[in-house]
């Protein structure tokens, strides 16, 4: 077993580094991070701008739906996988096919002639950061063997998801505004470019022993694939229809198929060993419900702030503003705490009071200030800032050194499943309800009952330290 102080295979280099590879960790650490800001970017940039992709390219909400779940959903499903194979074929290997594939994906978007294509070029953006999310984590565990500058790396690593989720409607809102909704995909490549350049010069990484799980993949695609769309139509038409059912069962027999496979496999996707350690399944479902707070909260509150309140895609972006602006400096934050007491003191104060933000939103009505809702959203994105930081570093801490890429993918396709699952569910009860603030409101409740659920779960977490999984 590795000791968290002893760098461990995928912390050294295999052969001759390239010229002038060995310059530190930040290089490694600057391109993983504009990964995770490319990847953060495109979960959100598009929420502020579905109206308007509506009414060029067609589609109702089941459509505007897909937009946005067309990403997340391949994204989850297609994780696991891609964290074996960054293990594989080395984190930087595959980090820098993830960048080449994102930046051809997001071109395609931009260029999309109907809905159609634009649903299947998101299909290929979130196979592109299915690949970036876990091999850009594995980069900075590769770069910052030590444990307490490997959880400060971290800290700093998510401030590339918090300036894209503090960037993303903004900019999706002055974008469409401006010069039109496809840009919102053109302004991706850029940021993928400079990534590149980084990545050049950062040493290649190891190839550690891993076995892609087919039967795995595919059930998981199917299972992820038959929900959502069970619960995207369901809503739309109803659930009682025929093809409704059907995805359902589906996805239920996917799902079975999936357990049975990953329990019996010599080589599995998921290895079923992780969740024996409480410190593992406690963070997942804790990524599952935050994700499911903050990503459906966006979805439904710009299309409130547009649809309902009538502003305009930049004065919505600009009500995420509040919400945003301090989640870099809360991630940094985040670490220092879990430093001085420990990651349960801010994972617990994080979710009480991105709970408590939920709660508030529950008052929101159709005459409700703006300014107001936008203070209301401030809780959310503070509570979410204050906790993944500290969750992260406690996952990553619970599994050996040549776990992580794996590790990191499982907690990632937890929080990307919630986020896919949660605009579904949260798009069916507005589509289902009387009105659209009925359904806003069922919607916000059954976000805050899991984070308290999950508070309580994460009392259960030992204080200080806790067993690695072998």
């Amino acid at each position: 077993m590795t000791s968290p102080r002893t760098p461990s295979p995928a912390a050294r280099t295999v052969g001759p580094a390239p010229n002038g590879a060995r310059r530190g960790p930040s290089l490694v650490l600057g391109a993983a991070l504009l990964g995770f800001f490319l990847i953060s970017l495109d979960a959100l940039i598009v929420t502020v701008a579905l109206p308007d992709i509506g009414r060029s390219v067609g589609g109702g909400m089941a459509g505007l739906q897909w937009v946005v779940d067309g990403y997340a959903l391949v994204f989850a499903a297609l994780m696991l996988s891609a964290g074996a194979l960054s293990d594989r074929v080395g984190a930087r290997q595959a980090f820098g096919g993830g960048l080449v594939l994102f930046a051809v994906a997001s071109m395609a978007c931009g260029l999309a002639p109907n809905l159609g294509v634009l649903v299947a070029a998101r299909f290929v953006q979130g196979a592109a950061a299915a690949v970036l999310m876990p091999a850009s984590l594995a980069l900075v565990r590769q770069g910052f063997p030590d444990r307490v500058k490997r959880a400060r790396a971290i800290a700093v690593w998510t401030v590339g998801g918090a300036v894209a989720v503090a960037a993303g409607p903004v900019l999706g809102g002055a974008l469409t505004a401006s010069v039109g909704w496809r840009w919102i995909f053109f302004v991706n490549l850029p940021a993928a470019v400079l990534a590149l350049v980084l990545l050049t010069r950062v040493p290649r990484s190891p190839r550690l022993p891993a076995r892609l799980d087919v039967v795995g993949q595919v059930t998981a695609v199917v299972t992820m694939g038959a929900l959502t769309y069970g619960v995207i139509e369901g809503g739309a038409t109803g659930f009682g229809r025929p093809r409704v059912v059907a995805a359902l069962v589906v996805a239920v027999v996917a799902a079975v198929v999936f357990l049975a496979a990953q329990a019996r496999g010599t080589h599995p996707m998921l290895p079923l060993p992780l969740f024996r350690s409480r410190v593992v399944g406690v963070s997942l479902v804790i990524g599952f419900m935050l994700n499911a707070a903050y990503y459906g909260g966006v979805f439904l509150f710009s299309l409130y702030l547009q649809q309902q309140r009538g502003q305009s895609a930049l004065h919505a972006g600009l009500m995420f503003v509040p919400m945003t602006a301090l989640v870099a400096v809360v991630n940094l934050a985040s670490a220092r705490l879990a430093e001085r007491f420990g990651p349960r003191v801010p994972m617990i104060a994080g979710q009480v009071v991105g709970a408590a933000g939920l709660l508030g939103l529950l008052t929101v009505g159709g005459h409700t200030d703006v300014w107001g809702v936008a203070a209301l959203m401030v809780p959310v994105g503070l509570g979410g800032a204050l906790t993944v930081p500290a969750l992260t570093a406690l996952l990553l801490d619970a599994v050996p050194a040549d776990r992580a890429g794996t590790a990191s993918a499982v907690l990632n396709t937890a929080r990307q499943v919630r986020g896919a699952i949660a605009v579904a569910v949260f798009g069916a009860l507005v589509a289902g309800a009387d009105t659209f603030l009925a359904g806003m409101r069922w919607s916000v409740l059954l976000a805050a009952a899991g984070l308290v659920v999950t508070t309580v779960a994460t009392l259960t977490l030992p204080r200080a330290g806790h067993p690695r999984v072998a």
